[in-house]
């Protein structure tokens, strides 16, 4: 159903599909909201549905399933079809990590009677949005004996919270004279985290105290930072947003809500004819780089790996898979806010409650950094979703010189195979909250279990 409002779809049995979907999905996030805990989580969802770890198997045949980890921030799922691989895979792809802010490697300082952690923060943000509101700390700290740490703090009901404060509005004359960018600089995204001494009069004894619950703890030194990898991200559960409950508040939306969606169609799909794949990347929100980003060779790797283990490998029929193959980018859009629309062209804008977005480009201005997708693949695209029922709008990212953004598809697309970013519209984006429909989300899964199938 192309960009029409789906609301009609949604009564009875469907209905409730959607709820139990919904709740699944908050419960999800509400504990995921690190890439290297969405990769934990999804293993263990993964192996109650019968995937196996591909380092476990010595070969792969139609029907089997199989998952791979890269560095604890990847993870990419195959079910494997009857077809060969180089007749192309059916792929999903999208992003866990999101706006946030990283704790410096030496972070832990005293000043006039606080301890605080220095923070760096990680993507496109708001500055202003990060301070007076609840945060929690998660991450992985490595020993230098190899031992591995892992940290939470913040969202278990016993413990404490941590924050960013702020200028109060008394002496806030100067503060708000300043443009949004710079009322909250970057270098002042310090997280207070202790103000009592270990021993009063001592010098940096409120520091000293910190890393003495530190080590009560988690039985880690100061210099331990130095080989840590800890995020900051706001405390507390998703909830249901609205009085009518239509839709879900959230940290982490982009790209968890495309992530979780894609991985719940790998998850059920059984018995493809073309091999369907889900790729979880790590690194999007600063251009993909590194081992863990979609620009890494992790996921050309694996395919030949997969190859292999099926006795199909060859350098040649790799490029060929590759070349056969067709995606979803999983990436969300921006929803129209009736705030805001001066923002939107608003007859190319994505509107909440009308099912998954496809975007045939995205980039910035003159369309810029992105993929332009085939009209052909967007026409397939178009039948399947209309043979089963799914509701979908197609949308440009704002007017054409408001700015603008990318995914991961154009890095797919370099390896020559068909691309086009696919996913739920979203309000507030990079903000701490982010708002989607729950229409929007059971629509997304729907339309990624389509492609599975018959993309």
């Amino acid at each position: 159903m192309y960009n029409k409002y789906a609301y009609s779809k949604y009564e009875g049995k469907v209905k409730e599909d959607l709820e139990k979907f919904s709740k699944d999905y908050i419960d999800f996030l509400s504990v995921s909201k690190t890439e290297r805990i969405f990769t934990k989580n999804s293993i263990a969802l993964a192996e109650k549905f019968g995937f196996k770890n591909i380092e476990t198997v010595k070969s792969l045949k139609a029907g089997d399933k199989v998952y791979s980890i890269n560095r604890g921030k990847n993870i990419a799922l195959f079910v494997i079809g009857k077809e060969n691989i180089e007749n192309g895979i059916n792929i999903l792809g999208a992003h866990i990590d999101s706006p946030r802010l990283d704790v410096k490697q030496n972070p832990l300082y005293e000043s006039t009677g606080f301890a605080l952690l220095d923070t760096h923060y990680y993507g496109g943000v708001k500055k202003y949005q990060w301070v007076t509101i609840p945060l929690a700390l998660y991450g992985t700290i490595y020993k230098k004996d190899g031992t591995e740490v892992d940290v939470a703090i913040g969202d278990n009901e016993n413990d404490p919270v941590l924050g960013i404060s702020d200028l109060l509005i008394h002496l806030a004359g100067d503060q708000l004279q300043k443009p949004a960018a710079k009322v909250i600089e970057g270098e002042d995204l310090d997280l207070t985290v202790g103000s009592l001494p270990v021993k009063e009069g001592d010098k940096d004894s409120i520091k000293a105290n910190v890393l003495k619950l530190l080590k009560e703890k988690y039985d880690i030194e100061e210099e331990d930072f130095a080989s840590a990898e800890i995020e900051v991200v706001p405390a507390g559960r998703a909830r249901e947003y609205g009085l009518d409950r239509s839709m879900i508040a959230g940290y982490g939306h982009d790209d968890k809500v495309c992530a979780y969606t894609s991985l719940r169609a790998i998850l059920e799909t059984e018995n493809p004819e073309r091999t369907s794949c889900c790729i979880l990347v790590d690194k999007e929100e600063i251009g993909s780089v590194g081992a863990t980003g979609a620009q890494s060779r992790y996921f050309e790797n694996l395919i030949a790996e997969v190859m292999n283990l099926k006795g199909e490998y060859s350098e040649l029929a790799l490029r060929r898979a590759l070349t056969n193959s067709r995606m979803l980018s999983s990436d969300v859009s921006a929803g129209v806010d009736p705030l805001f629309l001066g923002v939107n062209e608003l007859k190319n804008s994505a509107y909440l409650n009308k099912g998954i977005v496809f975007n045939k480009y995205t980039g910035s201005r003159g369309k810029g950094g992105c993929n332009d997708a085939s009209p052909k693949f967007i026409a397939h695209l178009r039948k399947i979703m209309d043979e089963d029922g799914v509701y979908y709008q197609t949308s440009e990212l704002g007017k054409v010189d408001q700015g603008g953004g990318g995914t991961i598809a154009y890095i797919l697309a370099n390896l020559n195979m068909d691309v086009i970013d696919a996913g739920v519209a979203v309000l507030n984006m990079h903000a701490p909250m982010e708002i989607v429909s729950k229409i929007d989300v059971y629509e997304a899964y729907s339309a990624y279990k389509t492609f599975l199938i018959k993309g």
